[in-house]
């Protein structure tokens, strides 16, 4: 008699019949994955069936493998994410555009930087979606996959707490003497996904330390839902400076984000906001970028969190 797809033994049936590599003791990438994906839902990360690319979720990769993979394996995030279509409960969506190459057997399985251009996100099954909402059911499916597939380290698997936002704080010096190691250590891919995650606690530490409140306008909006209305802005691009840390951290709102990015508006070396003289907007607007002439802007509550000044100066620069 088949099962319903509704039913718990249904997944763990298939949870524990992956279809993977058997060399080497057999590739862990999927169990780690789906074990990823629980810990996701767990978590709330996740509202509905479809599993995003995030931050979070590649950072949950990282960490339970580091704690129970022993064989030579490679880390690599992108090749579960792909091959999981094979399971039967995992539906590639692909972003506008890329359809065909999705659909396609390009090497969207070892580039992480191809699969997150060319994957919107991943389906569940709706059923599955059902179980993962309840708490009993995430630990069985766990149980179930640490059993079958890490039965020596499964005693190590413990769930991250917390990520390593150490780096946010580092001295400069110290900071790019590490990004280099990490760099020089690291295949391309995991050093992306690496920049990746710390990317994603970039973005959400800096408004933290904003009382998630923006910097210029003092806009703040508290919600029960994961819905906050500022942005964790680089005072100088990522893909120029390589700086993710706090001192290269500023909050702003989204219209204020964007005129900061385009030179319309600037910090000074005593934070107050100056505004470029070469554009036209509508002064009688309340949205008025204007208005925010000459105003002292809100800081962290610790001094050593500040944005730096050379970097508030560089910025200027770039538009000057």
């Amino acid at each position: 008699m088949k099962e319903n797809k509704d039913s718990l033994n249904f997944y763990i049936k298939k949870f524990t019949s992956l279809r993977r590599d058997n060399k080497n003791g057999g590739a862990p990438h999927k169990p780690i994955l789906l074990l990823s994906v629980i810990e996701a839902y767990e978590d709330e990360i996740f509202y509905t069936n479809e599993v995003y690319i995030v931050p979070e979720l590649v950072a949950k990769f990282k960490h339970i493998w580091s704690q129970i993979v022993e064989t030579n394996h490679h880390s690599i995030f992108a090749l579960p994410f792909y091959h999981m279509k094979s399971e039967g409960f995992w539906k590639l969506i692909p972003n506008y555009g890329f359809e065909k190459l999705v659909a396609s057997k390009a090497s969207l399985k070892s580039s992480f930087y191809t699969l997150k251009t060319a994957i919107y996100c991943a389906e569940i099954d709706k059923e599955l979606f059902e179980l993962l909402k309840d708490d009993k059911n995430r630990n069985l499916l766990k149980i179930s996959l640490l059993e079958r597939y890490f039965p020596i380290t499964k005693s190590l698997y413990k769930k991250e707490t917390q990520d390593d936002n150490s780096f946010l704080f580092e001295n400069e010096k110290q900071y790019f003497k590490n990004l280099k190691h990490l760099k020089e250590t690291l295949n391309e891919n995991s050093f992306q996904e690496d920049i990746f995650v710390r990317s994603g606690i970039f973005k959400r530490e800096i408004p933290k330390l904003y009382d998630y409140t923006c910097s210029i306008s003092e806009m703040k909006v508290d919600a029960t839902i994961n819905a906050s209305l500022v942005d964790a802005c680089h005072i100088l691009p990522f893909s120029l400076s390589n700086d993710d840390t706090v001192g290269n951290g500023i909050t702003l709102c989204p219209n204020l984000h964007r005129a900061f990015d385009r030179g319309l508006i600037f910090i000074d070396e005593n934070y107050k906001v100056e505004v470029n003289k070469n554009f036209i907007e509508n002064s009688d607007s309340s949205y008025s970028i204007k208005q925010f002439k000459n105003k002292q802007i809100k800081l962290p509550n610790n001094p050593s969190y500040y944005p730096k000044i050379e970097n508030l100066v560089k910025h200027k620069a770039k538009f000057s």
